[in-house]
């Protein structure tokens, strides 16, 4: 299938209804509104098409652009095609930046080089997908293949620094504390102890109805669940 056939065929699914929530979120046109529940629908037809994924990607389309990220193959995926989605995703007001990007990051061979790479950005939307990627690669990876001091490291730089952070990279980091506690089993006391020291952390949701959840809550939670260390197939969802 070409990125053509993929539009014409989304396009009659996008609701006014759900366009206005992604609106709420950041989003911009060109959209649809198409619910990511019939863009699964497509993705299980498709599974993964590398080139179809980069064609998508670079309609600008925001559900071309997300369904983008859920056909990718990671694993083909190059530095230069991800430093090109995180840039691209500015059209959107940075929204792709903060799930579909980091999802893909985290899935490509490259994941751990970006993330740190785009945590130094002084753009907030690459910065907030640098911590975001750094989420998703926690979840994932086994403990053995992450680097445990360079997380407890990543950890302390979140205590010191996270409520003087531009509004998205704050969110992300936020998430990327509970993403530590929760799927990091050796971490989890320390993710713990540094959320009770930060205390809740403020971020602009705009309108919408979305709140910043408190990280040692959220961890807690998992905790009581019993599924602290366990770990996701893939960051997508």
């Amino acid at each position: 299938m070409t990125a053509k056939e993929i539009l014409d065929e989304i396009k009659p699914l996008g609701r006014d209804s759900y366009k206005k929530v992604l609106f709420n979120h950041g989003v911009e046109e060109p959209c649809f509104g198409v619910k990511i529940g019939e863009l699964k629908k497509i993705q299980k037809r498709i599974k993964m098409d590398y080139r179809l994924a980069l064609e998508l990607y670079d309609t600008g389309n925001y559900d071309a652009m997300y369904l983008a990220g859920l056909i990718a193959d990671d694993a083909r995926m190059t530095k230069k095609d991800l430093r090109h989605w995180v840039e691209k995703a500015k059209a959107h007001g940075g929204v792709p930046a903060g799930f579909t990007v980091p999802w893909v990051a985290a899935g490509s061979p490259h994941g751990r080089e970006l993330a740190l790479e785009w945590i130094e950005s002084g753009k907030d939307f690459v910065a907030a997908a640098g911590w975001a990627t750094l989420s998703s690669l926690v979840s994932i990876k086994a403990d053995a293949e992450l680097d445990l001091a360079e997380l407890k490291r990543l950890m302390q730089r979140v205590q010191q620094s996270i409520h003087q952070a531009p509004n998205t990279v704050r969110y992300q980091m936020n998430w990327f504390l509970i993403a530590v506690g929760a799927y990091v089993q050796p971490l989890t006391g320390l993710a713990l102890r540094i959320g009770e020291a930060i205390g809740p952390v403020t971020v602009d949701m705009g309108n919408t109805s979305c709140q910043v959840p408190f990280a040692p809550d959220y961890i807690r939670r998992v905790e009581r669940r019993g599924t602290i260390g366990k770990k996701r197939k893939t960051a997508k969802c």
